[in-house]
């Protein structure tokens, strides 16, 4: 397996666990007012990283470009950033919210990175057109 899709896989898995923990708490405590940061934390980190390492894992070319690990890295900063800020944020922190809103842009930068990766070639084309190496 490539390493950004085991990277993203493993990063997922993190998620899905503090996403479990989140829904724990709310369970526990029968507040429910971060079940926005709960979606979010199971929807962008768990299900969208592991989509991610999926599509990495069946294309291998692409996985082995320096951008498949920008991407990583980028997505995974913006995750860093602001599932934390907005579950203290929905917690009474309010002051938060430029924080959010900064690991929510991000975030799309990731996603932005990732459908450049979708939509561009598995092998790179010099000036000439002719092939060049896979990057």
């Amino acid at each position: 397996m490539p390493k950004v899709s085991e990277l993203f896989f493993k990063t997922a898995t993190v998620f899905l666990m503090l996403g479990i923990a989140a829904g724990l708490q709310m369970a526990i405590t029968g507040d429910h007012g971060a079940f926005p940061a709960h979606a979010h934390i199971n929807l962008v980190g768990w299900v969208t990283s592991a989509i991610f390492g999926g599509y990495y894992a069946l294309n291998p070319e692409k996985a082995g470009r320096r951008i498949a690990m920008i991407h990583y890295g980028v997505y995974t900063l913006g995750l860093v950033v602001m599932t934390p800020a907005l579950y203290l944020m929905l917690h009474g922190n309010p002051t938060l919210e430029p924080i959010v809103a900064g690991g929510s842009l991000i975030v799309a930068a990731g996603v932005l990175i990732f459908a450049f990766v979708v939509f561009s070639p598995e092998t790179v084309r010099s000036v000439s057109g002719m092939p060049s190496a896979t990057r």
